[in-house]
């Protein structure tokens, strides 16, 4: 069973990371949603722009994306879910996996179908174990580089207190 979560947790990572990088707004398009959410300011044009910004390869434009849907939501916006769901995916590309992870959480307790919050839930729960083993192995060479630099001078240190 373990196994199979973990194949689980590494497809669904791989899947959605693809999936995002082939969403990637382009400029035109966020500008053209821009100007549409200025000229005529509705929660539909607002939320349109928002959730395309969630998909941005640039953090301020991500934390833009969070604050806008979650201000939709907190108006009662109908659509709340996808809201709730654009606000999830910016945080993971922010690498906030736990808080992208609750938020899929959320999701979920009210809408357990919803295949896109399933996914992206066991994304944030791989992304943040690979965060995590990867600081354990930087930890783990800077520790061994910092044992052989204490024996180096050490080595050093007795040769010198010898002359």
């Amino acid at each position: 069973m373990m196994g199979t979560t973990k194949a689980a947790q590494k497809q669904a990572k791989a899947n959605l990371d693809e999936k995002l990088g082939l969403a990637q707004p382009s400029r035109e398009l966020l500008e053209s949603l821009a100007v549409e959410c200025a000229s005529s300011p509705s929660p539909d044009n607002t939320f349109q722009y928002a959730f395309c910004l969630c998909k941005s390869n640039e953090p301020s434009e991500l934390r833009y994306a969070v604050t806008i849907l979650d201000s939709l939501v907190k108006e009662g916006y109908g659509h709340q879910v996808d809201c709730m769901y654009g606000a999830a995916t910016a945080l993971y590309l922010l690498q906030e996996y736990a808080e992208s992870r609750a938020r899929c959480e959320q999701i979920l307790r009210s809408k357990p179908e919803s295949r896109g919050a399933a996914e992206l839930h066991l994304a944030c729960i791989e992304a943040a174990e690979q965060k995590e083993r990867d600081q354990l192995k930087k930890a783990a060479v800077g520790g061994t580089a910092a044992v052989v630099g204490a024996i180096g001078l050490a080595v050093v240190s007795s040769i010198l207190a010898r002359r």
